[in-house]
């Protein structure tokens, strides 16, 4: 992978804010010719700095009201109960992030619900699929922040 200049970063910047910008648009916006971001855009997506470009639905107009943060413990630290988790955790559509952590947790989980009765579902659902030793939730009540945006500096 190439080492990122400004102008790298710059088009990173703009296309984290939108990713609809056209090719044209970003030339603009970072002061280079269309073709030249073009190029550059596309070597970004190739070399990996751009996995996806999406769209950000709003959680609370589709009825996904509650934001919970769920802690797991778990006795196993087997390979075969990590494909288990792992394999539920993905095919819940309603778990958005799954980190496995350092520390006195074994995993943080973010989901997006309707409510306090759709995460008792979710929560049934997964203490069904995997045992888990110690399943804990924390309940968002004011999102102050979230965003997708990654700082970005030049080095």
């Amino acid at each position: 992978m190439n080492e990122l200049d400004e102008f790298d970063l710059r088009i990173l910047r703009e296309l984290q804010r939108d990713a609809t910008l056209s090719a044209e648009a970003l030339a603009e916006r970072i002061h280079l010719s269309r073709n030249a971001a073009w190029r550059r855009m596309r070597r970004l997506e190739s070399e990996g700095y751009l996995k996806a470009r999406v769209a950000l639905v709003d959680a609370e107009k589709l009825g996904l009201g509650l934001a919970v943060v769920i802690m797991v413990r778990t006795q196993a630290h087997d390979p075969d109960w990590l494909e288990r988790f792992r394999a539920a955790a993905l095919s819940m559509p309603e778990i958005i992030s799954v980190w496995r952590m350092s520390g006195d947790l074994d995993y943080v989980l973010r989901a997006r619900v309707r409510d306090m009765k759709d995460y008792d579902r979710l929560y049934r659902e997964m203490i069904a699929r995997i045992p888990l030793a110690d399943v804990s939730a924390s309940f968002v009540m004011e999102e102050i922040r979230e965003t997708t945006e990654l700082p970005l500096s030049a080095s």
